[in-house]
């Protein structure tokens, strides 16, 4: 499974970092990015944090958190 934020969408909540601190973080404007590729979409998420990714997935109340079974486009 691969993630990306849709940074148009975010809010900067906070919730994504706090649920899972290995795959997202904030830039300088305070806007949620994924960590592990730079937020392309196209590092898979390890095994070891699909809970986590999961808690921020279906914690995110605007949807940024995209998820897709293939690496995204770039």
């Amino acid at each position: 499974m691969y993630t990306k934020i849709d940074r148009e969408r975010c809010i900067a909540c906070g919730i994504c970092q706090l649920k899972a601190p290995e795959l997202f973080d904030y830039d300088s404007e305070g806007v949620a990015f994924g960590k592990r590729d730079d937020n392309k979409g196209t590092a898979a998420i390890p095994p070891a944090d699909r809970i986590q990714f999961r808690s921020a997935y279906t914690s995110c109340p605007t949807g940024a958190i995209l998820r897709s079974k293939k690496p995204f486009s770039s």
